[in-house]
């Protein structure tokens, strides 16, 4: 009597094994006989080399804030206010809209430009409290991305591909470094309430397991949805049904040996330690007074910039390795003139803030502070220049990013552009790059952090990507 006992197997997988696996098995003992017996490649063991920094707050400006009216000063634009751009200057990628334009007037920037502490760096009067810190800011004028439409630009900028599907960089950080605190997602969202900007594709995991997807945190009860227990149910109850549950799905991965059970499991303890970890860290009302008044009046009001800038602290002092804040509505075709300065007037202080409040804790040695969206604006006006009004177009081919903390250099303006801010004439950056540079800082080389996917192995920055070392301290 046969008293083997065998495991069942989906067709999916007896076709996969029986038809791939010994010929992937002969092809490497063919090509290279030694590494065929060697095991596995593991990208998940930690650095590759000693870190700079040991977490990321990307405060992500969804819609593209305009960097000529913001960081990259040019005086030919207040000069020419009016007249038309020149065709010489046109590039070929434009937006449809742009393209049927029938004139193109050149704007100038809204508010004065003026050099900045130490450095010099150039810096709009629209942020009057980051320009008090640019002494700690890197500002990189240079940078490009592929897409001229936000949805495929935002995807590009967190996974590296317009098309969703593949993981965020937040993912990659936590699947390539593991977590600082068990207690914790160690990938999380703040949205500006009532102006989120950010979709939950954002968020994607994509094909690493689900242990590896961002969670979002919301301002005010109930930050995390269906984090809290139903009414009857008590914490010891949810502790006896988790561990009848574990038993279970340790009975069926056994059985089928799927790695999704356990992720799930893993998802179940992590929310189950959230329900005392999350009320403690999202409860900002014994900050000192002197924190509200470094922050703003807006620091006190749940699901604000501001508020949620304090929260990416406390995060940041928890260990949680990629906290993401969004804050949207930067879109402006039209209405510049008004809706820009009311976004800088949200979100400049709290920005300023975070960096000095990390920097006065120690924090800033270790965390990378990055400020941007995922394209620039154009120099000419979309749409009819009036005395009044005007608005500016998607441009994917020069915008900036700001960058302070570990490993960057401090006070410095890298890269440039021409006259008219359309086109890079010095040190490109591309997304691809920031990416690189990114995973660098956290001591991730990012030609080795893959991940083996349906025969591929994949990584952040696709077959692309080279580390911005000009920028690195």
């Amino acid at each position: 009597m046969d008293d083997h006992h065998h495991k069942p197997i989906s067709r999916k997988d007896f076709l996969s094994k029986a038809t791939l696996g010994l010929g992937a098995i002969s092809m490497a003992s063919l090509l290279n006989p030694l590494e065929a017996l060697a095991a596995p490649y593991n990208s998940t063991l930690g650095p590759h080399f000693p870190p700079r920094a040991k977490r990321v707050i990307f405060l992500n400006m969804i819609g593209a804030p305009s960097q000529l009216d913001l960081f990259d000063y040019k005086p030919i634009l207040t000069k020419m206010h009016g007249v038309e751009l020149p065709d010489s200057v046109m590039g070929d990628r434009i937006t449809a809209t742009a393209a049927a334009q029938a004139t193109k007037p050149i704007v100038r920037p809204l508010y004065e430009f003026k050099q900045r502490g130490n450095s010099g760096m150039w810096m709009s009067d629209l942020m009057p409290y980051m320009a008090q810190v640019t002494d700690e800011i890197c500002m990189v004028n240079s940078m490009f991305t592929e897409s001229v439409q936000h949805e495929p630009a935002q995807m590009f900028t967190h996974s590296g591909s317009e098309i969703p599907g593949r993981p965020t960089i937040g993912s990659w950080i936590s699947y390539g470094l593991g977590s600082e605190n068990e207690n914790l997602p160690n990938f999380i969202a703040l949205m500006t309430k009532g102006n989120e900007g950010g979709s939950s594709r954002l968020l994607s995991s994509g094909f690493l397991p689900a242990e590896y997807q961002g969670v979002q945190f919301r301002g005010g009860k109930d930050p995390v949805l269906y984090l809290s227990n139903p009414p009857g149910v008590t914490g010891e109850l949810r502790r006896e049904q988790l561990d009848y549950l574990q038993k279970l799905q340790e009975q069926n991965f056994q059985t089928w040996e799927d790695p999704t059970i356990k992720a799930k499991m893993a998802q179940y303890e992590m929310a189950f330690r959230m329900q005392t970890s999350v009320p403690e860290v999202m409860n900002i009302e014994n900050e000192p007074e002197y924190i509200y008044e470094l922050y703003g009046e807006d620091s006190k009001k749940p699901g604000t910039f501001a508020s949620n800038c304090i929260l990416a602290r406390r995060l940041a002092e928890r260990g949680v390795r990629f906290i993401q804040l969004y804050h949207g509505d930067w879109d402006h075709h039209s209405n510049l003139p008004k809706n820009i300065p009311k976004r800088c007037k949200e979100v400049d202080q709290a920005s300023a803030a975070l960096i000095m409040d990390l920097k006065q804790r120690g924090l800033l040695e270790d965390t990378l502070v990055i400020w941007g969206g995922e394209f620039g604006r154009t120099s000419f006006s979309e749409g009819q220049l009036t005395k009044d009004n005007f608005g500016r177009d998607h441009h994917p081919d020069a915008y900036t990013v700001l960058m302070a903390g570990a490993g960057v250099k401090k006070g410095l303006t890298y890269g440039a552009t021409d006259e008219f801010g359309y086109h890079i004439t010095e040190n490109k950056v591309h997304v691809h790059d920031l990416n690189a540079t990114i995973l660098h800082l956290l001591g991730l080389d990012h030609e080795k952090l893959t991940y083996k996917y349906q025969g591929r192995r994949f990584r952040l920055t696709d077959v692309h990507g080279l580390v911005v070392k000009d920028i690195l301290s």
